[in-house]
């Protein structure tokens, strides 16, 4: 417990709490937001596809 104390008072460890949570966030966003992601995702690729498909025909 001292450790997680000294860790949390020290200055090196504040960058190290500052990327954690940088990353909780952009999780939580990626959650709350993941059907509207993965619709705009299936679209790119579909317009990506039939791009391709009129290249190579």
């Amino acid at each position: 417990m001292k450790k997680l104390g000294k860790f949390w008072r020290s200055e090196s460890g504040l960058g190290t709490l500052e990327v954690i949570l940088i990353i909780a966030v952009v999780i939580i966003i990626a959650l709350l937001f993941k059907d509207w992601i993965i619709k705009l995702v299936k679209k790119l690729m579909g317009k990506a596809d039939d791009q391709a498909d009129s290249i190579f025909d």
